[in-house]
């Protein structure tokens, strides 16, 4: 009886008898506190109803009922007695005859008067739980009672808890039979617990020790598995097993070693002449050891040298990429440049890939006028105080930088204007200047004006790289400048030859003269008020100057013929914006007027010529077109008709709007003419 196990086993197994006791004792408890419950609700429930049912009979007359309903009532098991006293004690009805007129007993009477509705007593035929219920005089219950009285009666039930013994023990005698059940089968799943998680794993380390005894130590390893905590001792175990094994080894084989060395020390001399050589070969070592220092210094400093020259060669690489990086930003401005033949463009680009390649916070162009010595602002980015001042003018003074660049003909930098005293740190344009580079733009050894980048983003300053980048870019930008001014003198040369050509047309008929410029002033002032942007408004100028040159194809005659003209006339006329296509046709700089030409007699609905289309078919810049050549039109004299007035032109576009017209174009146009916004006189043309 003195086993780890058993004493294990019986001190749970007093514990679960003890929490089971405990257990069970608490539901025994609850469960009478709840039968109590119980009764007392269902006295309370009873109550309630025969006095209801009460109330209701004597409501209609029928007292007699009461009595019938208190017998009926009576004859159910659960019921004890009822019946009904008044405030003074005095049984005015009961469901046993004999008691009328009786008093009541005196614990009822005192609980009544105490407040005390419900209670538990005992009399003779046992234990029973009362329930005091007042019957209210109702207004229902006037006519036959004294309206004063506020209670009429107490019922009085009382409720036998013989019934709720039987519950009661019941109730205890299945939680007598759970709590045993319960403890038996814990006991035994416990003790199962114990022999094969604690007790066989205990008894194999026993055998496991038997064995090492024995000095059988393969077949002292245990293995258990059974719980962590089991296994960690079984792998403890295993290893101690196997340390104790290690050293009864090492000890003999410590003993083996022992036997030898005494035989060595049998011979000294041996052992002296060994340990001379030991000394020898010592000393060797050592000079090998000073001269693998003196190696291992000069490795290390190779390891400098070639550190630095690492260093060197990343400096250059980081040189050459910039380079590399510089000259590819030249090349991508060249192609730029060379594919640019608007001058404002030009000088847009140019300033904005030059401030991203030499990382400046400012830049801008200005171009010299020699007739007053001045400059012009051409472009800028980056100062927001000029944005859409290109064209102002500044003067040419000391103090400035391009002052000096102009005058000396030469690039300038300037790596800290605080250093220099010869230029002003504020500039004329509006910022604080901090480093600056500039450089002169020159077409055939004149200077035209200059470029100039100010402030690195870094707040670095610049450096000669930068300005040698700076002259390259300049002289790039010079040729570039100098070929869109070629380009637009020679733009410039042809329109004013076809213009020419178109003005003589005019010019021989004294009823078409000036039609051209009308229209090209009416066109630009409706373009303007629409909102065209600068581009569209250039190519809306041109298309009106030439929109009649196909005439140049048409018949002189038929275009000075004074009779009515024919359909077959008429068919000739039509094929002028036909012809005005093909002779631009060849002119690749006008190739975005043609078909603003073309479609300037097309209609909104679809009827117009040479093509028939209709609506978002026809270009914006061709819809503003006919709107103007037809009004100059109705408002000039031809041969066979007079001048329509103002009034009536504005009144006959009105009429053809969405038709001919339009209708966005033709609103505009009659809202501009309201405000006179092109000036145009309000009498016809003659």
């Amino acid at each position: 009886m003195n086993s780890l196990k058993f004493k294990i086993i019986g001190l749970i197994s007093i514990i679960v008898i003890a929490t089971a006791l405990i257990t069970a004792w608490i539901n025994i408890g609850t469960q009478k506190s709840l039968l109590f419950k119980f009764a007392e609700q269902n006295s309370r429930v009873i109550g309630e109803t025969i006095r209801n049912s009460i109330i209701t009979n004597m409501a209609v007359g029928q007292n007699s009922e009461v009595a019938r309903i208190l017998e009926k009532i009576n004859r159910e098991p659960a019921i004890e007695g009822l019946r009904i006293f008044d405030e003074s004690g005095r049984i005015l009805i009961s469901a046993q005859h004999s008691e009328f007129g009786d008093l009541i007993n005196s614990a009822e009477l005192l609980a009544y008067r105490s407040g005390r509705l419900s209670f538990e007593q005992s009399g003779p035929e046992g234990e029973f739980y009362s329930s005091l219920t007042p019957i209210r005089n109702a207004r229902t219950c006037h006519a036959c009672h004294d309206p004063q009285q506020d209670v009429l009666g107490i019922l009085s039930v009382n409720l036998s808890l013989d019934v709720l013994d039987l519950l009661e023990a019941s109730g205890k005698e299945a939680t007598i039979y759970t709590s045993l059940g319960t403890v038996i089968v814990l006991i035994v799943a416990i003790s199962c617990f114990i022999l094969v998680y604690v007790d066989r794993p205990i008894k194999k380390i026993i055998n496991g020790i038997d064995r090492v005894e024995q000095g059988d130590f393969e077949n002292a390893m245990t293995s258990i598995t059974s719980s962590a905590e089991m296994s960690q001792l079984s792998y403890r175990f295993n290893q101690m097993v196997q340390e104790l094994k290690d050293s009864i080894e090492a000890r003999i084989e410590h003993e083996r070693e022992i036997a030898i060395n005494q035989e060595k020390l049998s011979h000294h001399e041996e052992i002296q002449d060994m340990n001379i050589t030991l000394e020898e070969r010592l000393k060797e070592i050592e000079f090998l050891n000073i001269s693998l220092e003196e190696r291992i210094e000069e490795i290390e400093e190779a390891n400098f040298r070639i550190a630095d020259l690492a260093s060197e060669l990343e400096d250059q690489n980081t040189t050459l990429e910039r380079a590399v990086d510089r000259l590819s930003a030249l090349y991508k401005m060249g192609l730029a440049t060379n594919s640019i033949m608007d001058i404002d463009r030009l000088f847009d680009m140019l300033i904005r890939k030059t401030m991203e390649t030499v990382q400046a916070h400012y830049g801008y162009i200005l171009l010299v006028n020699k007739d007053d010595w001045t400059l012009s602002l051409a472009g800028s980015h980056g100062i927001p105080n000029l944005v859409g001042k290109e064209g102002s003018l500044i003067p040419i003074k000391p103090g400035g930088v391009s002052h000096w660049v102009i005058v000396n003909s030469e690039p300038l930098l300037i790596q800290d204007i605080e250093t220099s005293r010869e230029f002003n740190k504020l500039s004329l344009l509006g910022f604080e200047r901090q480093s600056v580079l500039c450089a002169p733009l020159s077409i055939k050894d004149e200077i035209i004006g200059t470029i100039t980048m100010s402030n690195r983003l870094d707040d670095a300053p610049f450096n000669k790289d930068d300005l040698d980048l700076l002259s390259t870019i300049a002289a790039q930008a010079s040729v570039a400048i100098s070929n869109t001014r070629l380009y637009e003198e020679q733009q410039q040369t042809y329109l004013s030859t076809v213009h020419a050509l178109v003005s003589a047309i005019e010019a021989s008929d004294t009823y078409t003269r000036g039609h051209s410029e009308r229209v090209t002033r009416y066109s630009l002032a409706l373009g303007r008020h629409m909102g065209l942007d600068t581009e569209a408004l250039n190519r809306l100028e041109q298309a009106a100057i030439l929109h009649d040159i196909g005439k140049i194809g048409i018949d002189i005659y038929l275009l000075h013929k004074v009779e009515t003209l024919s359909v077959e006339d008429m068919d000739r006329l039509k094929e002028h914006p036909s012809i005005g296509d093909r002779i631009l046709e060849p002119i690749s700089f006008l190739k975005g007027i043609r078909k603003i030409i073309l479609q300037h007699h097309e209609r909104y609905d679809g009827k117009g010529y040479p093509n028939g289309l209709e609506r978002d078919e026809i270009l914006l810049e061709a819809k503003i077109l006919s709107v103007a050549d037809t009004y100059d039109a109705m408002t000039s004299s031809r041969p066979y008709r007079a001048a329509l007035t103002h009034e009536a032109t504005i009144q006959e576009i009105t009429d053809h709007s969405g038709t001919q017209f339009d209708p966005i174009v033709a609103e505009n146009f009659i809202e501009m003419c309201q405000e006179n916004s092109f000036g145009i006189s309000l009498s016809a043309n003659n």
